[in-house]
């Protein structure tokens, strides 16, 4: 069992070119800060992972298991590893670095996640995003590759099921709403119209196709990292500081599936019950599978992965909330909202909260840590014992999802 004994997330309002920072500098802030919320000491870090997706495109920065000790020489000496899988990335480097603790190789790691995106034009960022789809292959006619990507899985629900503009509204609504009562939520002083979340082109004008302005996670500077621990670790972290073990956050599970780079590529091989990916919905199963709990009504919240809309429309389903095509019975009975039978996004997701890329899938484990232990602030899910989160890199090349309880 892998235990987390804590963390810290930057605030993702912030842009930190304006701030005058670097990259280096928004990893040395968030590992100063982890190690002082979880109150460790660097020499009792036994290894480091980074989640990060295009720091060589933003910032000409690759080689970012060097900046635990170019931030603290203490660190001289601890292996490091670097992961990229997009929007998963973080979730890999989670995923490998308790590979590590289960092998028995090492009793403590540190997983930070990060990326620097608003410091060049937004074409160029979109640009560089657009590294995670089949680079010259797909989507060669936009300039906004990840739009028309989620866009064109909107498309494939109208075709297959039918799909209403009024539940992606109210998907990004309850996002929004949710990032109000997050400190570090990037959207969280956004104000809106009645208009906003409609079809009206100037309040809420078209991106791509299906997708408008509130559909879209935003382009983030940000970073969240994770402490992680064997059980033995985890005992006497908590001994010393009058803890109970069983007090500590658990990754009771996980499942992680893999796809095609392209997206047509996915798409053909829907299956005979309908679902559009069912590698997504394995991934989702396998968690709550290998933390032994049932179907998804025995999590108490989610974490999922709302790039877009139509995203989280998907996971809904994938995740086993409806039947395949019937994600809109969720977002109309208000289950997926706060104070609903299982609240999504709480922290206010990708689309509330932020995407800092590399960030995401660490900071996802984070909150699901922070509700378990009743950590949350004003964005608690009062009583939650297991947090499911859903990760996905590229157009759902790779899928992650963790169940963290206590």
């Amino acid at each position: 069992m892998v235990y987390v004994l804590g963390g810290w997330q930057s605030d993702f309002s912030r842009n930190w070119a304006r701030e005058g920072m670097e990259i280096a500098d928004g990893f040395a802030e968030a590992l100063n800060h982890g190690l002082e919320a979880a109150q460790l000491d660097p020499t009792e870090i036994e290894v480091g992972h980074v989640g990060n997706f295009v720091g060589e495109l933003f910032c000409g920065q690759g080689m970012m298991g060097g900046l635990f000790a170019q931030t603290d020489r203490r660190f001289d000496g601890m292996p490091t590893a670097r992961h990229e899988a997009a929007c998963a990335s973080g979730s890999l480097a989670i995923m490998a670095a308790m590979a590590e603790i289960e092998a028995g190789r090492y009793d403590t790691a540190c997983v930070l996640g990060l990326e620097m995106m608003r410091n060049v034009p937004g074409q160029v960022a979109a640009e560089h995003l657009g590294a995670a789809a089949w680079a010259g292959h797909e989507f060669t006619d936009t300039p906004f590759v990840w739009p028309r990507a989620f866009s064109d899985i909107g498309d494939v629900y109208q075709e297959r099921f039918g799909l209403k503009h009024e539940h992606l509204a109210r998907i990004a609504e309850i996002n929004f709403d949710n990032a109000k009562r997050n400190p570090n939520a990037q959207t969280r002083k956004w104000q809106f119209t009645p208009a906003s979340f409609t079809q009206d082109d100037e309040a809420n004008p078209v991106i791509e196709g299906n997708i408008r302005r509130q559909d879209c996670g935003q382009v983030t500077d940000g970073s969240a990292v994770v402490f992680l621990a064997s059980e033995r670790a985890a005992a006497d972290y908590a001994r010393k500081r009058g803890l109970s073990l069983e007090q500590l956050p658990r990754i009771k599970g996980w499942g992680h599936t893999g796809a095609p780079l392209s997206l047509r590529s996915k798409l053909e091989v829907m299956d005979d019950a309908g679902w559009m990916f069912p590698h997504v919905k394995k991934a989702g199963e396998d968690a709550r599978h290998r933390a032994g709990l049932g179907d998804v009504w025995d999590v108490d919240a989610v974490e999922t992965h709302d790039c877009f809309t139509t995203t989280e429309y998907m996971a809904i389903e994938h995740l086993g909330l409806t039947a395949a095509g019937e994600a809109w019975k969720a977002v109309e009975d208000g289950t997926i909202a706060a104070g609903g039978a299982l609240p999504f996004n709480p922290s206010g997701g990708l689309i509330g909260l932020g995407h800092p890329v590399g960030a995401t899938g660490v900071r996802m484990v984070l909150d699901a840590a922070k509700q378990v232990s009743g950590k949350a602030g004003d964005y608690q899910v009062e009583g939650a014992k297991n947090v499911q989160t859903l990760n996905i890199g590229g157009s759902t090349t790779t899928t992650v999802s963790f169940v963290v309880g206590t």
